[in-house]
């Protein structure tokens, strides 16, 4: 009997450094580790990457343009390959009639449609739903994500299945010291300093953080580092804010590694990775109630349950002045983001490819 046949559309894997990148290189990798008795086809618009295990074909399709690859190109190629199992992400081709599985990481743009451009939040609530009805099955990465999904598009109600994402493997603690005289040479940033990451746009709530660190006593010497990519959206300023941009692994890695506390406001996360790439590298984290966050920080966070400035500003500054508190929580983050591999993701994901393809 045939192994089934499980097209998976590559694009973002192995790219830039971003939550939907990190996403499918890690599934990728994952399933190159374990025995899934799956024939898996990557289809892709690039070159074949060099660390694409060698057990997986890798399918190059040309298309004019991003938006026809994935709704003609892809599936076409697919199809034309026998794929038992189409997987992609959020918008399903309506080409593909059976086998559709489609990864779904949240419904933010119905629980906060004001976090996202009109244009973009308009093709979403249009194109998503539509694809889950369409789909065989739909991935999530919480279980605070598939009861969201289900609240908000009911013709995915039971057929949603809960895959929990890793931490990536790029992400890799640096010594305290030699991860400071990087940001030093590099950056020209001096500890102490305060850390969040993120796309700087609205759902971030980075706003939050500026004005909690423009709370925290005068005499306190530390900054707060905003490193990611620019968005949109008004943030404020402050003089305790120090804007990076977009930095490179090791860069990041340092940053998680050198800083005394993360800072994760976000008004909605469907997994919330940096909390694990914090959790990694040592790096005590304080975050909000959003979406997903409690359920992925365990017990090894500071949640705070509310949105005032104030409130955050003390929980910071409580935490900075409790070192016993500090070193118990850098502890328990390394504990808890080892119970999350890319292995189980993929073994979780397999499972979905099985059932589907019979």
């Amino acid at each position: 009997m045939n192994s089934p046949k499980v097209a998976i559309d590559a694009r973002l894997a192995f790219g830039s450094s971003t939550g939907d990148t990190s996403y499918w290189t890690g599934l990728i990798r994952g399933l190159g580790r374990i025995e899934h008795g799956l024939d898996l086809l990557l289809f892709s618009n690039a070159e074949r990457p060099a660390e694409i295990p060698e057990s997986m074909r890798w399918v190059r399709v040309e298309a004019r343009s991003g938006r026809w690859w994935s709704l003609f190109a892809f599936p076409n190629a697919a199809m034309g390959e026998g794929a038992d199992v189409i997987h992609t992400q959020y918008n399903l081709s309506p080409l593909v009639k059976k086998g559709g599985v489609t990864t779904i990481h949240d419904v933010s743009f119905f629980i906060g449609p004001d976090w996202f451009r009109p244009k973009d939040r308009w093709l979403l609530q249009r194109g998503v739903p539509r694809s889950a009805k369409q789909a065989a099955r739909v991935i999530t990465v919480s279980e605070t994500s598939r009861g969201e999904i289900e609240r908000y598009i009911p013709d995915a109600k039971g057929k949603v299945a809960v895959t929990p994402l890793a931490c990536p493997d790029s992400v890799v603690a640096v010594p305290r010291e030699e991860a400071a005289r990087h940001l030093a040479q590099e950056l020209g940033l001096t500890s102490p300093f305060l850390l969040s990451v993120g796309t700087l746009w609205p759902r971030k709530n980075a706003r939050l953080a500026i004005e909690a660190a423009s709370l925290l006593d005068p005499a306190l010497p530390h900054k707060l580092v905003l490193t990611g990519k620019a968005g949109w959206g008004e943030l404020g300023e402050s003089d305790r804010v120090v804007r990076t941009g977009f930095v490179s692994e090791h860069s990041l890695n340092c940053l998680y590694s050198a800083a005394e506390l993360y800072v994760c406001p976000s008004l909605h996360e469907g997994f919330g990775l940096p909390v694990l790439e914090a959790f990694r590298c040592g790096c005590p984290v304080v975050c909000s109630t959003g979406g997903a966050l409690p359920e992925v920080a365990g017990d090894a966070a500071m949640i705070v349950p509310g949105w005032d400035p104030r409130e955050w500003a003390d929980a910071i500054q409580g935490l900075l002045a409790d070192s016993g508190k500090m070193a118990s929580m850098r502890e328990l983050g390394r504990r808890r983001e080892r119970e999350f591999s890319w292995e189980a993701t993929a073994r979780l994901t397999a499972a979905v490819y099985r059932e589907v393809a019979e």
